[in-house]
């Protein structure tokens, strides 16, 4: 006998958007996972993992934020690797990666898409 295991995902409000600075990073406890969310512009965010991929350290919410061409970007604040916001790639060592979450804004609030 087979099973299934259906992966089932679920929108959790973080904050809202106005309180996000454009450029800078804040850090949200969405549940039991941290969650470094990144305002970009007007109304772009993106959402990866707190920990940096290299240390495990939760320091990515304190990340630099730049960008590479049209792709936004954050280094780690700790060795300075710097990741593709919209999909982790590590642009300095192709071994790493940091986890994204897609995120939306509703009525002014941000949500992130995390597994249930």
């Amino acid at each position: 006998m087979t099973s299934t295991i259906e992966l089932t995902t679920r929108w959790m409000r973080a904050c809202g958007l106005a309180e996000l600075e454009s450029g800078w990073g804040e850090v949200a406890l969405l549940g039991a996972r941290p969650v470094a969310l990144v305002r970009v512009g007007a109304d772009e965010v993106y959402a990866v993992d707190h920990h940096d991929p290299h240390t495990g350290a939760p320091v990515m919410a304190r990340g630099i934020v730049g960008s590479r061409g049209d792709r936004p970007t954050i280094a780690s604040p700790l060795h300075k690797e710097v990741y593709d916001l919209g999909t982790g790639e590590c642009f300095s060592d192709p071994s790493l990666g940091l986890r994204t979450f897609r995120t939306r804004v509703v009525g002014g609030m941000i949500e992130v898409e995390l597994e249930a």
